[in-house]
């Protein structure tokens, strides 16, 4: 079975008839999800062409045909432009979105990560290879900068190393996004995607179940809340700016001036520099905290 048809098959299965307006029908179903002749027909297509791309028999069903799938299945925009990017890939059609970029962090991307210090910022590639980080970013996620920089990934590091389960308050809810991301980028990043995939699916089986779920999401930001080793817990918003074309992204955290959370940030910029916090002392105004923009 293809990546396609996988990715239909599991979405099926969590359609309910009632979210699409069918009569449940008498009797248990043996199936979870709609049947596959409850798809077809909403879709407008036959029973025997559905079931054929199900199985990977079908690999280059039209644009239409998969637009119509999407309608009904309640896919997302992302979950959307997913199934697209998984034909392309099964009819070996050149992908709609770009091969992903070499491992370097642009210039004027290195630049920001200095310039909005003391935010922990990171450059990222489609499938979260840290290009680049700043030193608070290396702070943040405690024991990255140990890794050597060819190994360093926030997915990785989300199920690999011992510290993410403690500085991840959510972990679960991290460790889930995660996996949907990576599940996001899969058809434009290939062999990085499945060379990821088949270390951690090794070494956890945690994320060898969530891989099987066939969730999409693509993070554009929002809150994440941290419980630091030296500083404690605190939450932080955060915003992804995303390069047109090139594959690259940068995440930053960040928290309003003259907040307990800005506070945590500047603590962690001086735990970043080596220094540690004078009792008393306000980390608002702390004289090597870094920059504030």
């Amino acid at each position: 079975m293809n990546a396609m048809a996988e990715f239909l098959r599991t979405r099926r299965g969590r359609i309910g008839p009632a979210d699409v307006g069918l009569p449940a029908g008498p009797g248990p179903r043996r199936t979870p999800g709609l049947r596959r002749e409850e798809l077809a027909t909403l879709a407008g297509v036959s029973a025997d062409y559905y079931t054929r791309i199900e199985q990977g028999r079908e690999a280059a069903p039209s644009d239409a045909v998969l637009n119509a799938l999407a309608r009904v299945l309640l896919l997302t925009d992302d979950e959307h432009a997913h199934l697209l990017a998984l034909a392309d890939r099964a009819a070996g059609r050149t992908p709609r979105r770009p091969p992903a970029p070499p491992r370097s962090a642009r210039p004027g991307l290195r630049l920001l990560l200095e310039s909005v210090r003391p935010s922990p910022a990171y450059v990222l590639s489609e499938v979260n290879d840290v290009l680049a980080a700043n030193p608070e970013g290396l702070a943040l996620m405690s024991g990255l900068g140990d890794w050597p920089p060819a190994q360093r990934n926030t997915i990785r590091y989300t199920f690999l190393h011992p510290a993410s389960k403690t500085v991840f308050a959510d972990w679960d809810r991290v460790a889930r996004n995660c996996v949907a991301h990576l599940r996001s980028a899969e058809p434009a990043a290939q062999g990085p995607t499945a060379a990821l995939v088949a270390e951690l699916s090794a070494a956890d089986g945690g994320f060898a179940a969530l891989w099987r779920r066939h969730e999409i999401w693509v993070k554009r930001g929002g809150e994440t809340a941290f419980h630091h080793p030296g500083i404690g817990r605190f939450t932080l918003a955060n915003e992804v700016l995303t390069t047109p074309g090139g594959g690259q992204r940068m995440l930053v955290y960040q928290a309003a001036p003259g907040t307990p959370e800005h506070d945590a940030v500047v603590l962690l910029a001086m735990a970043a520099q080596g220094r540690r916090p004078v009792p008393g002392e306000n980390p608002s105004h702390a004289p090597d905290g870094g920059p504030t923009g």
